[in-house]
């Protein structure tokens, strides 16, 4: 699997990319707009990233504005809804109105921060990207 992490705390970056380097390579990322870039750049190179971690709250491009660039990049390059990159909005911002905005937006799944292991882990393996 192909990951691609978007976070600017150092701590939850850490912990986040040692937690996903056991299911796939992990590229890291510390704001939106370097996600869209490394999004793109994988577009273009034919490596696409299977699933993709966004942050909401970051500089540079919050995790609303990279979610809305990588769903625009996978429509213009005609990606279907089947094939597009699973996105999971991992962030402490849990009302329903950043919860239903996520999801407006295109995100898969919407985790809660701190990170719970075990339901992060169902949630890959709900998507099809691990196995139980």
């Amino acid at each position: 699997m192909r990951i691609l992490l978007a976070e600017d705390d150092f701590v939850t970056r850490k912990f986040m990319m040692n937690f996903l380097s056991k299911y796939g390579d992990c590229d890291v990322t510390v704001d939106g707009m370097e996600a869209v870039d490394a999004f793109m750049m994988a577009l273009e190179e034919n490596d696409p990233y299977d699933l993709v971690c966004l942050d909401i709250m970051m500089p540079v491009m919050d995790g609303y504005q990279a979610l809305i660039g990588i769903r625009n990049l996978e429509k213009e390059k005609g990606i279907t809804d089947d094939k597009a990159s699973k996105i999971i909005i991992a962030t402490a911002l849990n009302d329903e109105k950043n919860v239903k905005m996520a999801f407006d937006l295109g995100c898969t799944i919407y985790s809660a921060k701190p990170i719970n292991k075990e339901k992060f882990e169902e949630a890959l393996t709900k998507l099809g990207l691990i196995e139980d």
